[in-house]
Parts: structure tokens; sequence; C-alpha cells
């Protein structure tokens, strides 16, 4: 018994020095991480595309009347800010009651039961990582249709929940506008206008936490009501919610670069 305790033991010690060399092997190094982050040209012209997006959504945000072209899309970013709320009560019990969308870009769910905790942090949360999420998606067409439909799934359940005609209105638009986009060659279309969706919410919550909480131009926002349920500060609860969404932000444009190399949808790659 004593020669087979030991056989086992010495066998053991072999396979875990073994694990260990493997791993040493696949070890990423300076240079692997170095090499991972370095765009290739298409990738080049994504993150163009995303400067070019934001710098232009930053622009016509403070021109009046030629605004007006953002509204869609801003009305779009708060449908998927109420449906996050909606979601997030539906996982914790809740009953929703009716989602609406107002031409002043506001919005509000109602429900009955769920879990504060998670429901109230779930506009601004939520919303951010679906907008990080179509900004990852941009660096790859398959990764566009894949992502426009949990996008169209989540703007289905709004329609479905919608009360008002303009709620109904701007969700049918953007699930028409991705069916259609579904079919521009290559899907290159979807990608981009995925893509631009993505910076779109991501700078729109941004936005609205730090005028919200830190700049405080709403007095009652998620993050006051967060507060007092809580007893913190919202600037704090703001702060770390802005934070957050930068994390998702930045996380998604180097998951993209890392990850979504080369496309064997785009005819340069075939």
């Amino acid at each position: 018994m004593a020669y087979i305790t030991a056989g086992a033991t010495l066998s053991g010690h072999l396979s875990f020095h073994h694990e260990a060399a493997a791993l040493a092997r696949r070890a990423i190094t300076k240079d692997d991480v170095g090499h991972a982050l370095t765009p290739t040209q298409d990738q080049k012209y994504i993150l163009i595309a995303i400067c070019a997006y934001a710098l232009g959504i930053l622009v016509l945000w403070h021109i009046p009347y030629v605004n007006i072209i953002l509204l869609p899309f801003k009305l779009v970013t708060v449908a998927l800010h109420e449906f996050c709320h909606a979601a997030a009560g539906l996982c914790t019990g809740a009953r929703i009651t009716s989602i609406t969308i107002d031409p002043g870009e506001g919005g509000q769910t109602l429900m009955s039961g769920g879990k504060w905790c998670c429901v109230m942090p779930a506009g601004y949360l939520g919303s951010s990582l679906l907008g990080a999420l179509m900004v990852f998606a941009g660096f790859n067409v398959l990764a566009s249709k894949i992502v426009s439909v949990i996008i169209g799934v989540c703007l289905l359940a709004t329609l479905f929940w919608a009360k008002n005609w303009l709620t109904r209105g701007i969700t049918v638009l953007f699930v028409g506008l991705i069916v259609g986009l579904w079919f521009t060659p290559h899907g290159i279309g979807l990608r981009y206008v995925v893509l631009f969706m993505g910076v779109m919410s991501s700078l729109y919550c941004l936005w609205d936490i730090v005028d919200d909480t830190v700049r405080r131009k709403v007095n009652e926002s998620d993050a006051t009501k967060f507060a007092k349920k809580t007893h913190c500060s919202s600037r704090l609860c703001g702060l770390s919610w802005l934070f957050l969404s930068l994390v998702f932000l930045i996380g998604a444009i180097l998951l993209g670069l890392a990850f979504l190399k080369d496309d064997p949808s785009l005819p340069s790659n075939n």
C-alpha cells in the first residue's frame, strides 16, 4: 500500500510540473498584449469612425435646430434606458405596467414589485452596457448582426410595454431600420449604424449621468432616488456609475481590438 501511495504522489507531482510548464509556455507577454491591441487597417477605420461619430454628436448636440437630426437616436437611447429598468424589474419579480417616452427626451417605466437596488441603477448602467456592446460589435459584421438581433429584441419588448404612440413609433422605426440594414451589401451599413448607435448610447449615458448627478440639472433622477434609499451622496452614486460607464466603453474598444481582428465578411479579407 505504501508503494502505491508513493507512486501516486510522484505521478501527481510530475503532472503538476507538466501543467505548470504548459502554463508558462502559454504565458502572455507584453509583446503579446501589444500585438493584440495594435489595430489592423480595417480596425483603424473603425477607430476613426468612433472618433468622427463622437465629435459629430458633440457638435450637433449643441447647435439649435440642427440637433433635431440626433433626436431619433436620443429617443431610442431613452427607450433602451427604460427597457433596462423594466428588464431589471422583471428579473427581480416585478410586474411591468408601462414604458413611456416623451418628446423632451425623458422616459418613465411603471412597475409593481421588484428589487429597487437592481432596478434603479439598471437604466444608466444597462444602457451603457448595451452601448458598449454595440461599440464592440462595430468591429465585425457578424458581431454587429448578432448584437442587432439583441437590440431588436430589446426594442420589441419595449414596444410590448409601450403606452404612448411616440414610444411605439420610435421602436418600430428602429426595428425596421435594423431589418432593412441586414440586406445592405456585406452588412456594412448595419455595422456602421450599430457602431453609431453604440457611440450615441454611450455618450448620451455619460452626459446624462453628469447632468443628472454631478451638475444636478435635474432635481429628481435615478441617482438621487438611489442615494435616498442607500443614505449616501447622489454625486457619489453618479460618479460611480460614470466610472463604470467609462470602463464599459473603453473595455469594449480594447476587446474589439484584441478579439475582432479579421472580418471574413469583408471582401478585402477574402
